[in-house]
């Protein structure tokens, strides 16, 4: 089993990327809002106890079945704690399944990401972004609150790897982590 961590900021294109990286490998795409939107859908509002259950029943039993492995999406506020340690929970739950792990980590500049964030792909597979106006300032927020891009030398796992996507389309981006990991 094999479990990619893609991981960024908001609007980075976790998803996107990890969307083509599923069409040239055997790994199955698990991006975050796959949880957050069924949820905010049925209680009105952002609930997380429900989202990490859900994503709890996802993992236990996405790392009993015979898949190649999974490409999980993540927003990791690297100056949290409570982040750092829900990364080394969800491999806690993968790990008895001889799970091999990798992290790819994506970076751009705020003024791309605010474009991406109005994109087609995004806001048909994130119904909680299409109000743009609320979407973009939780974005700015986001950025002021957290510190979600790792310093040089911060991510100590084996099996990472950094990709400044700025100006890389996700297809290609898709074939630097497939390549680099031999995914």
């Amino acid at each position: 089993m094999k479990l990619l961590f893609l991981i960024g900021n908001a609007a980075v294109g976790k998803m996107t990327v990890g969307q083509e990286l599923m069409k040239i490998t055997d790994l199955r795409l698990f991006h975050n809002h796959m949880t957050i939107e069924p949820v905010i859908e049925i209680f009105g509002s952002f609930y997380p106890p429900a989202i990490n259950r859900l994503r709890e029943v996802i993992f236990e039993e996405f790392a009993k079945s015979d898949n190649y492995g999974m490409i999980f999406t993540y927003m990791w506020a690297f100056d949290q704690q409570s982040d750092w340690d829900y990364i080394e929970h969800v491999k806690s739950i993968f790990a008895p399944y001889n799970t091999e792990f990798y992290y790819a980590e994506l970076v751009a500049s705020r003024e791309v990401r605010l474009q991406r964030n109005a994109t087609e792909n995004r806001l048909k597979n994130k119904a909680s972004k299409r109000d743009l106006d609320f979407s973009n300032q939780r974005l700015i927020t986001d950025d002021a609150k957290y510190r979600i891009e790792s310093l040089d030398g911060e991510i100590p796992f084996e099996n990472y790897l950094k990709i400044d996507n700025t100006d890389l389309p996700p297809d290609t981006v898709a074939r630097m982590i497939k390549d680099r990991f031999c995914l």
